[in-house]
């Protein structure tokens, strides 16, 4: 997270109180004297906030403001204000000013009020950064979120792998998005035009991977869970890698092979022929800081899906995120984040293991259930309460096999 804070005060001891304060909170504090001083740090990616005294001789702290302002409205500004300077100072946040603190001001108040300043900068920062990620236009930009540095590296190592016409293998802990990162290699590689197949490798004989290596034909074949696959299937898969296919495989993981071959449990030669080119994904425990930008997506894509607006998410219910664990990972984070779309963690919840479309089937057949409980079973007033055509409210009782009459009291 960001630590810099621009000082603006023409009195020097306070100043350097203020300075010090920050500096033992581990804040980088830049110091000025006026507004002169200032503005050459005061820039669209200034990657801090400014706390600014509001009478200076000069230009003063509205003219700082304002100028703040109109250089980029998302800089959040802090206002010192004295005794006589409140009324000015409320009249200031109606400007635009992030908020004001009356002088002297306590040292726990300055920095409740800049915690919140550097977590909406480190937001809006992010926010920025990721777009400019996505107008890259890549499969790798637009499909793999994050903005740290082991997120870059994915994309990187994905970009690098993907031209090449080598079997892949892609591992990562459960949750982490496996299969998307596989899509995303097949997307970038040569035959990116053709069919990109899947299938659970668990269940394949011989004869079924000759057939899917077949549908496959020039594009990709994407083996999920290899360390599953049967081992007949294992070496047919290997002859089959050895003689030539025209679909190019990429296997997915989250268990060792390495390990598991070194213990006999997989075709040790299959394991080498696979490992021509790996790619990891890094755990979310392993970069927190990605936690904020990938919540946002699946919030946006669940309510999407629900057809309803998008709650605001606040810096607290980030933070709170970002200190969980997340053992699983992403798949787990889509989970809390359809939850709060719906402000309904207990009904959503029980379904965290099922795919986004199974689990908005569930909350729509709850909402349907709950509807009907609060209008006694009333099936056209449950309906006009949903906003539902009466035939569209009937369709989707008939296909959760919901009868009005068992809500009747």
């Amino acid at each position: 997270m960001i630590r810099k804070v621009l000082l603006v005060d023409d009195d020097a001891a306070v100043r350097e109180a203020l300075a010090q304060t920050l500096e033992l909170a581990e804040y980088e504090p830049v110091t000025a004297g006026s507004f002169v001083a200032a503005k050459d740090h005061i820039h669209s990616e200034f990657d801090g906030v400014i706390i600014s005294d509001i009478r200076m001789p000069g230009r003063d702290g509205f003219h700082l403001l304002n100028f703040a302002r109109e250089v980029d409205p998302e800089l959040p500004v802090v206002l010192l204000t004295g005794e006589g300077d409140i009324p000015m100072a409320v009249q200031a946040m109606g400007q635009g000013a992030f908020d004001f603190l009356e002088k002297p001001c306590a040292a726990a108040d300055l920095l409740a009020v800049l915690e919140r300043a550097i977590a909406a900068r480190s937001e809006v920062l992010r926010e920025r950064e990721l777009k400019r990620e996505l107008e890259r236009g890549d499969p790798a930009a637009r499909m793999l979120f994050g903005l740290s540095e082991q997120a870059e590296a994915l994309r990187e190592r994905v970009r690098s792998v993907a031209p090449t016409h080598a079997e892949v293998l892609v591992t990562g802990p459960a949750g982490s998005g496996i299969s998307k990162v596989a899509e995303v290699v097949h997307l970038m590689s040569p035959v990116g035009q053709g069919p990109f197949v899947k299938r659970p490798a668990a269940s394949l004989t011989p004869e079924d991977l000759l057939t899917v290596c077949g549908d496959a034909a020039g594009g990709s074949l994407f083996l999920d869970e290899v360390s599953a696959m049967p081992d007949s299937t294992q070496y047919a898969a290997l002859e089959l890698i050895e003689q030539g296919t025209d679909a190019r495989i990429i296997a997915g993981t989250t268990s060792d092979l390495s390990q598991l071959s070194g213990q006999g449990r997989f075709n040790v030669d299959l394991f080498y022929r696979l490992d021509v080119m790996r790619v990891r994904i890094p755990a979310l425990s392993e970069r927190p800081e990605d936690i904020p930008i990938i919540f946002r997506h699946y919030v946006a894509q669940a309510a999407e899906q629900a057809g309803i607006a998008e709650p605001e998410i606040t810096p607290e219910h980030l933070a709170t995120l970002m200190a969980q664990d997340w053992p699983g990972n992403a798949r787990s984070l889509m989970s809390a984040a359809m939850r709060f779309v719906l402000g309904m963690p207990e009904e959503v919840g029980q379904s965290a293991d099922l795919g986004l479309s199974e689990q908005m089937a569930r909350v729509e057949k709850s909402l349907l259930v709950a509807a009907l409980g609060r209008h006694n079973g009333k099936a056209s007033d449950a309906a006009k309460a949903l906003k539902l055509p009466r035939k569209t409210f009937y369709d989707k009782l008939a296909r959760y096999e919901i009868r009005p009459e068992d809500y009747r009291r």
